[in-house]
């Protein structure tokens, strides 16, 4: 096994079990809550990062992942073990070493396999903030994660252009006192007020 410095599937693995975790604190009365990506409420948020996760799944087999819908739906009791299974089912493809540095194809481009991991390690953690300053709770991932996938788009993610072919909001500039999730949050569009005050208890 090579280092998390080239390797990002130990990353991406401690960002679903965030996720995995913000799940398990939603209240029953969330679920129908806007959140800050506002094609989604917080229900259609996680069946979108459930979908996100089985898409990067067939991507690594070598499949078409516009065959797998773009959202999971499941009882808002179950989503945790929704969640926790994709998660089984994409290991059970990227834990070969070699996918690495296989290339893979997706809708946005073909590439190397660890790019595709640090890519739904991005998407992971932004929606995981999403999700958590939606309902109120802690908004900061394991900042190794956190860092290490704001340091990576902030190269493949240019400031400029955003918007277009390039689906992300223009860069927000982060509070002082904004952690790494956040600040990666800020970088691929989303604004922290008035989030930050929902989340400010658990900070």
């Amino acid at each position: 096994m090579t280092s998390t410095q080239t390797d990002p599937r130990p990353l991406f693995r401690n960002a679903l079990d965030w996720v995995a975790t913000l799940i398990d604190g939603v209240r029953p009365e969330q679920f129908t809550d806007p959140t800050p990506c506002p094609e989604f409420d917080v229900r259609s948020l996680i069946g979108h990062i459930v979908g996100t996760v089985d898409r990067g799944r067939i991507i690594g087999a070598g499949g078409d992942p516009l065959a797998v819908p773009e959202s999971a739906t499941a009882p808002d009791d179950a989503w945790t073990t929704v969640l926790r299974s994709a998660a089984d089912r994409y290991w059970t493809v990227w834990d070969d070493d070699a996918l690495l540095d296989s290339t893979v194809t997706a809708p946005w481009g073909t590439f190397p396999g660890r790019a595709a991991v640090l890519i739904a390690l991005n998407e992971a953690l932004v929606h995981g903030w999403d999700l958590a300053v939606a309902t109120g709770q802690n908004p900061e991932a394991d900042p190794t994660s956190a860092q290490a996938a704001l340091t990576i788009m902030q190269q493949a993610l240019p400031e400029t252009p955003r918007g277009g072919r390039v689906p992300f909001g223009d860069v927000v500039r982060p509070a002082a006192d904004a952690g790494p999730t956040e600040r990666l949050a800020n970088w691929a569009g989303r604004v922290s007020a008035p989030w930050r005050d929902r989340a400010g208890s658990s900070r």
